[in-house]
């Protein structure tokens, strides 16, 4: 074997390497965000899931595993094309929830991770089919003047995804009628950030529905908010 040849195996053992302790930590930030969610209040027991972009496919929590007991062994890789046939679900169980995942991360460049809760105050607005509107300037934090609510579809089920897709036009956060909440971002981080953020906007919106039907920020004001968002927060 030549120099040049043994360089190059050389080469590819170290990047192989590095592509696997990525994944390793890829994986361990998802667990470390499904466990902060249960930390939160924003999701409990088996109940929601968690999914980051990873090259030409995505890793997700398994199916029916408490984010306690839950193990970067257990996250699941699947391709961004696979289908319900695919030989890797005989292997493995991925949420139930994992054609959204799949399908959002196909659709939406500009998102490389999901997630999805089951927290208190959204979903009992969405149990009455009810979004969220702009009674709070932070809405905006979502890409647009409210959060829609998807129709309801039964979990993990195509229709569902689809429901979900179409609700997060243009938004980066959706509630699922009789289900829970969506939430998407640039990473890990900022995907759980806007899922607790619309919690806390969902518990605004209700207190302030006790009082009668809260005053809304108009379209033009939303705008304004939404403008200035694109200048907000760290540049990297």
């Amino acid at each position: 074997m030549s120099g040049a040849s043994e360089g190059f195996r050389a080469g590819e053992a170290a990047q192989r390497a590095r592509d696997a302790r990525a994944q390793a930590e890829m994986r361990q930030q998802i667990v470390d965000t499904a466990r902060e969610m249960e930390r939160l209040g924003i999701n409990q027991g088996t109940s929601g899931n968690v999914s980051a972009r990873w090259h030409d496919g995505l890793l997700i929590t398994p199916s029916g595993v408490p984010c306690a007991a839950l193990s970067r062994e257990q996250i699941v890789w699947m391709p961004l094309d696979v289908r319900d046939d695919d030989p890797l679900f005989e292997a493995q169980r991925p949420s139930s929830e994992w054609r959204f995942h799949r399908d959002i991360l196909r659709a939406r460049s500009d998102v490389n991770a999901v997630v999805h809760t089951h927290s208190q105050a959204a979903t009992a607005l969405a149990i009455h089919s009810r979004g969220i509107p702009a009674h709070h300037y932070m809405v905006a934090a979502a890409g647009g003047n409210s959060i829609r609510c998807a129709p309801y579809a039964i979990f993990g089920s195509q229709a569902l995804s689809d429901h979900a897709l179409e609700a997060l036009h243009e938004r980066l956060a959706c509630l699922l009628a009789h289900h829970g909440v969506i939430a998407l971002g640039r990473d890990l981080a900022r995907a759980l950030w806007l899922a607790n953020e619309v919690e806390v906007l969902a518990k605004q919106y209700l207190l302030a529905c006790q009082l009668g039907e809260p005053p809304l920020l108009s379209d033009a004001q939303m705008e304004e908010v939404i403008e200035k968002f694109k200048g907000y927060g760290p540049r990297k």
